[in-house]
């Protein structure tokens, strides 16, 4: 899979090794909901006044009497003669909150080192952090409707522990793009170009926002956030196709029989319950768009420096995971989504958030929906050491499986009590680089965990497994969507696969290199956003990818097979 390259045009200014400063509109972005809601507030307690001093003016014969209001804090400050001092005490807290946004940028700066990002804020109290660059898990870039429109981004760098996340918060999109770059390069093991790029530093003067806002307009309307370097996406997904894939989900199909048996409800007079439900269809309603929303204007594409997602309709959101971030891919798809053929990919990686932020991750769902194809195109990115010949075969087993000569190893027909659907499908196997698990019916999904990343391996017994002779598996990752629970192994068959997986997963981790991808020569698919400049060109070339694993073959000693029954 060969993708186009452009080179880079050199480095930001920003990443020198200095401290530097945020975007000057900061302020205003960071606490501009304060002025929202301060400005809301005082609507709300003034709008009998703004009635009454503005509908006359439209509508002549509106009776604007009866909203005269008793106790007007406005005739209250008139009729005591306190106009100037209400307005001198409004000033002041105006140049205070002004003062306070001021000093907060001043004090909030940052630097991008050969090692690590850091960032100091604070005014009183003041706070130093820093994420080591051959720790990153990804780097997020963040396009809010109003920040877009004023021509600046969020940068967020995604560590690996709890709350070790780095936070640029805002900087020109030019300037969060390149040192996006520059962060990723630097990770990887490579070198920053001694050419600074063109327009690296983009001035905040009145016609450089004008250009922002245009720039930022025409990008809502057509679509396009710095579509220069931005990489052709492998998977389209239209529009009818996202929005018919939530309609058939399992969460819709439950609220329209809520819905209709709450109609059947009122009809038979217990009208209440509409009343009840309305709560709830709101918030579904938001929930369903929110969900459509973040679908819109998907893309998944190769860079140098690993895959690159962007998703979002009116907030853009794009992040580019490095190579060996990934430590769990699961295939899935709906019964509700057969007939289509569909299907969803989601991932579990490391996230910086704090427990504040919540546990659920935007971004483990990597292909939202997409078809067979898409699937191959998306597994081709997230596990590039598989040719494009490989993952027919893994599909044709894995997820469409079982098929003739299956090579996973199954649930026995003597334990299908446990599986009583899926036992059939309810097996592993073992590739060169992942253990793979299939199992389900209604929802078939089929889990992979590359040995690099997979923290340890578990098998569970109760007294009715030891009767029947078989065991459960349970692999250990990081947390996210993808489960590694499967059951109803052969005893036999799960002690091979322990020895096997135990043995394999030490080897793995002991030659991973992926957190310096490129000294250690790991070749993520190329992209034109991150190609060595002729500044870099005496490093030497990266080797040639690994031959391309073989099919998935349980690896078990023969006296260790499962006996057929």
């Amino acid at each position: 899979m060969s993708f186009p390259v452009a080179p880079v045009q050199g480095r930001s200014l920003l990443s020198d090794g200095e401290w530097h400063r945020l975007h000057p509109l900061t302020p205003l972005l960071r606490g501009g909901l304060v002025f929202v809601v301060v400005i809301g507030v005082i609507v709300a307690n003034l709008r009998d006044r703004l009635v009454q001093l503005f509908v006359p003016m439209f509508a002549p014969d509106f009776p604007s009497d009866e909203f005269a209001y008793e106790g007007d804090p406005i005739d209250w400050v008139i009729e005591n003669n306190l106009i100037l001092i209400v307005a001198a005490v409004v000033v002041g807290v105006l140049l205070l909150v002004v003062a306070g946004f001021y000093l907060s940028w001043h004090f909030h700066t940052f630097r991008i080192t050969h090692d690590e990002v850091e960032v100091r804020s604070g005014i009183l109290f003041r706070t130093h952090r820093r994420a080591k660059l051959d720790r990153v898990q990804g780097v997020n870039l963040t396009r809010p409707m109003i920040a877009r429109l004023l021509g600046t981004a969020k940068l967020q760098v995604v560590g690996a522990g709890a709350d070790g996340d780095v936070k640029l918060e805002y900087l020109s999109t030019t300037n969060a793009e390149q040192v996006r770059a520059d962060i990723l390069r630097l990770a990887s093991g490579r070198q920053l170009d001694a050419e600074v790029a063109r327009g690296a530093h983009t001035g905040a003067g009145a016609s450089a926002l004008s250009a922002a806002v245009s720039q930022g307009v025409t990008g809502l309307i057509v679509g396009a956030d710095v579509g220069e370097v931005e990489p052709d996406s492998v998977v389209n997904i239209p529009v009818g196709r996202l929005l018919l894939s939530h309609l058939l989900s399992p969460i819709t199909v439950i609220l329209v029989f809520a819905m209709a048996a709450v109609i059947v409800g009122s009809a038979l007079g217990s009208w209440w319950i509409l009343f009840g439900m309305i709560p709830v269809f709101i918030a579904f309603g938001a929930y369903w768009a929110s969900s459509v929303f973040k679908g819109l204007r998907y893309s998944i594409a190769p860079t140098r420096n690993g895959v690159r997602i962007t998703f979002g309709l009116l907030t853009t959101v794009t992040e580019i995971i490095p190579p060996g971030r990934i430590h769990a891919i699961e295939i899935r798809q709906s019964i509700l989504w057969r007939p289509a053929g569909w299907w969803t990919i989601k991932i579990n990686r490391m996230t910086g958030k704090s427990a504040a932020e919540g546990t659920q991750d935007q971004f483990t769902t990597v292909l939202p929906v997409g078809t067979r194809a898409d699937v191959e195109r998306v597994m081709g990115l997230l596990m590039p050491e598989a040719t494009d010949q490989a993952w027919p075969l893994v599909f044709e087993h894995g997820v469409l499986g079982p098929r003739a000569d299956d090579p996973f190893v199954n649930t026995p027909r003597r334990a299908r009590i446990f599986n009583l659907l899926s036992w059939k499908r309810n097996g592993f196997a073992l590739s060169d680089d992942a253990l793979l698990m299939r199992r389900g019916v209604v929802w078939r999904t089929l889990a992979l965990f590359p040995f690099a990343r997979m923290q340890s391996i578990a098998l569970k017994q109760g007294p009715i497994d030891r009767s029947m002779r078989v065991a459960k598996a349970q692999v250990h990752t990081v947390l996210g969507p993808v489960v590694g629970h499967l059951s109803g192994i052969d005893r036999d068959a799960a002690l091979g696969l322990f020895a096997e997986v135990s043995s394999r997963a030490v080897r793995a981790a002991s030659t991973d290199h992926s957190h310096r991808w490129a000294q250690a020569g790991t070749t993520a698919p190329t992209g034109p956003e991150a190609e060595p400049s002729s500044a870099s060109a005496a490093e030497p070339p990266a080797p040639p990818v690994a031959a391309p694993p073989a099919p998935p073959v349980a690896v078990l000693p023969p006296d260790e097979q499962p006996r057929q029954e």
